[in-house]
Formats: structure tokens, sequence, C-alpha cells
């Protein structure tokens, strides 16, 4: 029998107590076992919480299957590693995860792994940065901070057709508003440190894929020790329950915040997929089912202060992670992307006045009061 996303996330994976016939998952602490009776180690990706989750994020993105590892930036770092080698060429996303950005510009060229950035709603570009070593097309839908939408449907026809892997990082969207396997893409990465989790107190990462693809990256983990514990495997697990839930108020939430954000006077610029003048608004729709994500970014006019109307707001707590049920707000030239050249920030639009928020699952009228009075009070 099929099943819809949200009974996936209460039911799917899991482990049956035979034992003592407790309805939910549980913990198996244990590090060291039987070798005469089972193979199970943590840094295998095999022990009973491991797998258990892996099976439900696996299920929640229609993967054949999925590992899960300490971060999402060791569930990308990794993936690369193991599918690449000295001389394959990548082809990235320009606006990406300032961690991603990061690991590619200072690891790759140890290893002489080239890399090039394009704008990949450019065809041109694409066939441009193309050659007989390009392995990996990666991208990110929506993008982090700038939710830029990439037409997933379309790279992965370009990865096909040209014999690549294609990965993207679906930590902004959920499985529950997109799923890029059912789109063309090859592996799916989550931070699952956000919305996964969606607690603010677990970190984690997760690669969903085929059976093949997945294999080849575990063999490789093995010898990178970017294991997950069981304890963080199991309340991931137990997190994912209430997933539907909590995405489907943060996509409500969004949307009408990103609609007052875009009508106040002292706001530069909304970037939400959700709104009508988003530039990839048509695209978004057609792949993200559930909603437009929970996530909003803004940049004040430059008659006000960010520190101070940061300071300001009395709900919504700075923070630098996001996705949890508590609304936060940060600042990622002075946090995730604050590793970058400045020129090249504000090249791509990550001003200093630039915020990333990360609407919660509080009420809505709450939230824009709060941003209402900050803004009254400054500028």
């Amino acid at each position: 029998m099929s099943k819809k996303l949200s009974t996936k996330c209460i039911h799917s994976g899991g482990i049956i107590d035979d034992k003592f016939h407790g309805n939910i998952t549980p913990i198996y602490p244990s590090i060291t076992y039987d070798y005469l009776k089972s193979d199970a180690y943590p840094r295998y990706f095999n022990t009973p919480n491991q797998l258990s989750a892996a099976k439900k994020i696996a299920e929640l993105e229609g993967a054949e299957d999925a590992v899960l590892f300490g971060s999402g930036l060791a569930s990308v770092a990794t993936t690369m590693f193991s599918l690449l080698s000295s001389g394959s060429h990548v082809i990235l996303q320009k606006s990406l995860y300032g961690g991603t950005i990061n690991l590619v510009n200072t690891e790759f060229k140890k290893f002489n792994i080239e890399f090039d950035y394009v704008d990949v709603s450019n065809q041109d570009e694409l066939e441009g940065a193309l050659n007989s070593k390009t392995k990996i097309i990666y991208i990110e839908s929506p993008s982090n901070p700038l939710l830029s939408i990439t037409d997933i449907k379309s790279i992965a026809s370009f990865a096909k057709k040209n014999n690549l892997i294609s990965i993207i990082d679906n930590t902004f969207a959920s499985p529950i508003n997109q799923n890029p396997i059912s789109l063309g893409i090859d592996l799916v990465i989550h931070s699952a440190t956000k919305y996964l989790g969606g607690h603010s107190d677990i970190l984690a990462g997760v690669v969903c894929g085929s059976n093949d693809l997945i294999s080849v990256i575990k063999k490789s983990g093995l010898n990178f020790g970017s294991n997950i514990s069981e304890y963080i495997s199991w309340l991931l697990e137990r997190s994912i329950k209430t997933l539907s839930v909590r995405v489907l108020q943060q996509n409500n939430n969004a949307s009408k915040i990103a609609n007052f954000l875009s009508s106040h006077k002292k706001i530069n610029k909304v970037y939400y997929p959700g709104l009508v003048n988003h530039p990839k608004h048509d695209v978004a729709k057609t792949q993200m089912t559930a909603g437009f994500g929970g996530m909003v970014s803004f940049e004040l006019n430059d008659s006000i202060d960010s520190d101070k109307f940061v300071k300001t707001l009395k709900i919504i707590q700075p923070t630098m992670s996001l996705a949890g049920v508590e609304s936060t707000i940060t600042s990622p030239a002075k946090t995730s992307h604050r590793k970058m050249d400045p020129k090249e920030r504000d090249k791509i639009g990550i001003t200093k006045n630039l915020l990333r928020f990360s609407v919660g699952i509080e009420d809505a009228d709450d939230l824009i009061n709060d941003l209402s009075n900050a803004l009254e009070i400054n500028g």
C-alpha cells in the first residue's frame, strides 16, 4: 500500500520491539557487538538505530538507500571525495551554502580536483564548463541564503545526457516540499541538523540515492570516520515523526511574513520563491509541491543597522543555524558566508544588510508584530 508523506514520517523505518513490545523504536547504545553473530559496528553505518533512521529518510526521498553522517558538511565532503579522484572536474551552482564553497575552494585543489562555479540556469555556461573530466554537477534549490531556484528536472536531464552524477542539497526544501529523485537527480543531501532534526538539538547529515551510489559512498566513508551515534540517530528518527506538521506550518508562516516584508518601505528586497515576483516562482511551483519552505531572506534599507535591528527583536532570536521550531535570524555575511571575500559576497547579493530568517511554528501574527516593531524602532 502506497503511503502519503505524513504517514511515512511516522511509520517508515523504525525497529519493532519484539521483546517488550513497545510501539516506538528502542535505543541500542552499544558500540560493541558479538562478532560471531553480527557485523554491526558504528563506523560501518550498520547499527540498528543508524539503519532505522536512514531507512525512514530514504523512503521520504523515494531513494533506494541512505547513509547518515555526523553533519551536513560531512555528507557533502564524503560524497564528493568518494566519487571523485585526482584530475576530476566538478560543475557547481554559483549560489551555494558558504560551508560547501569553503570546502571546495580550500580542499579540492589539494587533491588536484578541478571545479567551476556557473549560472546553472544558463545553458551556454553549463555547456562551456563541461569537459571530458567532469564527473559531478552539484546544485542547491532553494539556495542558502538567497533562495535562488534551480530547474531540477533540467539539471538532471543535462547530467544524464553527459554521463554526470547529479547531486542536490535539498536541506532548505525538506522532503515534504520537494523530492528531487522523482525529478531525475541521482543523490540528495540534507543537513539533518536542520528541518529533519527540527529542534536545534542534533548535528547530523544524510545522503540518499541508489543502492550502487550509496554503496560507493559507504565504502569510502569507512575511512573518513564521520559517523553518527546511536542516540543522535534515534533522536533524528523521533524528530522526523513531526516533520510534515512542522514544515507545513513553517510554509504557511513564511508565506505570510514574506508578503508582509515585501510591502514594507524599510525593506529593499525580499527573497522567497513563494512570491509571484520571484524570478523563478513558476519553476518553484512545479517542483515544490507542498509549499515554498520556511526560509525568508530580506535586505534592510541603508537607514537601518542590521545588528541593532536584530537586537530589537523579542521573539525572533539571533542564531547561526536554522529550521528549528523556534524562529531565528542571522546575518549570512557574518556567519555562513563570512569566509568569503567581501567583494565577492556583495557581488552575489550577500550584503551587510541581508538577513536570513528561519521561520518557526509560532503564530504568524506574533512574528509579524515582532518584525514590525523592530522596523518601526530602527531607521
